[in-house]
């Protein structure tokens, strides 16, 4: 099974920094980075920020050590770790399990 997990971080430098450390120990195939701007409630307000979002692909299995791996280098108090089952194109499929542990 495959996955695709989004977060978001405050700024580029930190997006590149889970990105490679990410794919450095294989626990991605591929992180996808581009720029947002996120809407949300934060401690009684409503909040408007420009972000940088990612889109990390990788085995389910993986989904918990990416997500400590997120955590130990994300700036956010609560960082926005969300993953959702992804289906595709076998070939590429095929790249993500032979991409990662």
């Amino acid at each position: 099974m495959f996955i695709e997990i989004h977060t978001t971080t405050a700024d580029l430098e930190e997006a590149k920094k889970i990105a490679h450390t990410l794919v450095e120990k294989r626990l991605a195939a591929c992180v996808n980075i581009h720029p947002v701007v996120s809407v949300y409630s934060w401690e009684g307000k409503i909040e408007e920020d420009e972000e940088i979002a990612l889109s990390i692909k990788s085995k389910s299995r993986n989904f918990e050590a990416i997500r400590k791996v997120i955590g130990s280098l994300h700036s956010y108090d609560l960082p926005a770790i969300v993953s959702k089952k992804i289906e595709g194109d076998p070939d590429y499929l095929h790249w993500i399990a032979d991409s990662t542990e």
